[in-house]
């Protein structure tokens, strides 16, 4: 695909909100270079930061602060810098990959509901870590093989009346996924075949679409499908996300530098 057409067709994805650089770079090492020894070449890097839209000096500022942070160590070779994820940015990585690229059948799962014997901030906080959301201070429901507090009273869930879904459901999102949803189905759609677009395309489209997806998808716990309204935006975007991420696979590194060295 033409680089000014591939940069038009995802424009949308680069207006939504949350387009920190530090954040997209998060988003591109974790998809793109997770592994022990994945590294990013800086002329490769470069070439997709452009592609990004993103100015040099934003992305060495971007690359400064995660440097700093922990999250990414550079080394030079000659004169090309080579960049990867430290043991800290893969576990961390790690971590949310579950979430992140979770199918969307992941969520057809049994439920429960918990009740604690009091609630503070720590246990709340515990509660969400494991997977539940609230339904009032001390009562919290979520998947049925989520491990609750000691001492806390489980019940399997069963029928969910209509009322509850819309209780839960993660406040504020619901425009923001409403927003992701409609601009992946108006990209999806302007996309070519996907053996159409180059490697380094490929790289930055899947960047793009997890960054995001992550950006909206770990600020609140997954829910068993019962758990969730049938209208509930987030679950076509779930479908259309993991649909688009298999529609255009991860781009071997060696496929993007050699691209970029015939170029």
């Amino acid at each position: 695909m033409q680089s000014d057409d591939f940069i038009r067709f995802t424009a949308g994805l680069r207006d939504l909100g949350g387009q920190r650089v530090w954040s997209l770079m998060i988003s591109l090492f974790g998809d793109l270079a997770q592994g022990k020894d994945d590294v990013i070449d800086g002329p490769v890097l470069t070439a997709i930061m452009n592609m990004l839209q993103v100015k040099p000096e934003a992305a060495r500022v971007a690359l400064h602060r995660l440097r700093n942070d922990g999250w990414i160590s550079s080394q030079k070779f000659g004169r090309i810098s080579q960049h990867g994820l430290t043991p800290k940015g893969r576990t961390e990585s790690a971590a949310a990959s579950p979430k992140i690229y979770a199918l969307p059948s992941a969520s057809d799962q049994d439920w429960q509901l918990v009740l604690l014997e009091d609630s503070n901030a720590d246990t709340h906080a515990h509660m969400l870590a494991k997977g539940f959301i609230s339904l009032t201070n001390r009562v919290f429901l979520g998947p049925l093989d989520a491990p609750a507090s000691d001492g806390a009273l489980g019940l399997k869930g069963g029928n969910v009346p209509k009322w509850l879904p819309r209780q839960i459901e993660p406040e504020g999102l619901r425009d923001h996924y409403a927003d992701l949803l409609e601009t992946l189905t108006d990209l999806n759609a302007a996309l070519p075949d996907p053996a159409h677009v180059s490697p380094l395309q490929t790289a930055v489209l899947r960047c793009l679409i997890v960054h995001n997806w992550r950006r909206l998808v770990l600020k609140h716990p997954s829910l068993p499908r019962a758990l969730i309204s049938p209208d509930w935006p987030g679950l076509a975007c779930h479908a259309l996300v993991a649909d688009m991420l298999a529609q255009f696979p991860r781009p071997a590194l060696t496929d993007i530098m050699r691209q970029q060295t015939v170029a």
